[in-house]
């Protein structure tokens, strides 16, 4: 009788996540920016955990509220370090969603993300967290800023490139790309995860087609957060 108990919840829970999955993509928790639930611009609270480099955690650098879809994909870079996200990926295959929802992996208030595989080189290289432009984005680690550099696209800069060297793991260099740096931020200031403003998200929504639409209800505008070796962003 146990055995077939246990085959009769197996077989409900298969059902469950094959119709789950029958969209193309699951859309729920993607936040509309006009979205009434949409957090006014604050620190993030509680801390998130985004994702891990080794020993180094990335913090999430949102207010979680206001986060529209978090989404890594590949670089095409040689340099970019591949991230171990936190969390739960909402695009996983069959099998993975099985196992979350029999053994309960992720959850508990980690960030779900998505994992696009359509470039060059490791499909973590590089993670986009989707947020309205003008949104405040803040240190994703404890460390001191190295670099601040334009960022260009089609020949125009838009916003900035800031380079974080994290305290606990200086062989590394943190790059947050596509905001507006702060306008206290400067070369040298000392920042803490989740607490420092590095800057607010820009709008490039008038410039080129965002591939994070494809997973959000906006225009896709996000900031991007790469790691690499430090001797490594020396030599570029």
């Amino acid at each position: 009788m146990l055995a077939v108990a246990a085959a009769i919840v197996l077989a409900a829970v298969v059902v469950v996540v094959l119709h789950s999955g029958s969209s193309s993509r699951d859309t729920s928790g993607i936040a509309s920016p006009h979205s009434p639930q949409l957090a006014p611009n604050a620190p993030p609270s509680p801390p998130q955990t985004l994702a891990t480099v080794g020993g180094l955690s990335l913090e999430v650098p949102v207010s979680a509220g206001r986060i529209t879809a978090i989404v890594y994909h590949a670089t095409g870079a040689t340099n970019a370090i591949p991230l171990s996200p936190a969390g739960t990926q909402k695009n996983a295959g069959f099998l993975a969603r099985l196992g979350n929802r029999l053994f309960g992996s992720g959850g508990g208030g980690e960030p779900s993300y998505y994992i696009d595989s359509s470039g060059d080189g490791p499909d973590t290289g590089s993670v986009d967290v989707g947020a309205p432009a003008g949104t405040d984005v803040y240190s994703p680690v404890d460390g001191t800023v190295v670099g601040i550099a334009p960022f260009v696209v089609a020949g125009h800069r838009f916003g900035s490139q800031i380079d974080i060297q994290p305290q606990n793991s200086p062989s590394l260099v943190v790059t947050l790309t596509q905001l507006r740096p702060d306008a206290a931020l400067r070369v040298g200031n000392n920042v803490a995860s989740g607490r420092t403003k590095v800057g607010m998200v820009v709008d490039l929504s008038r410039v080129e087609r965002q591939a994070l639409a494809r997973y959000t209800n906006d225009a896709g505008n996000h900031v991007s957060i790469e790691v690499r070796a430090s001797a490594a962003l020396a030599l570029n």
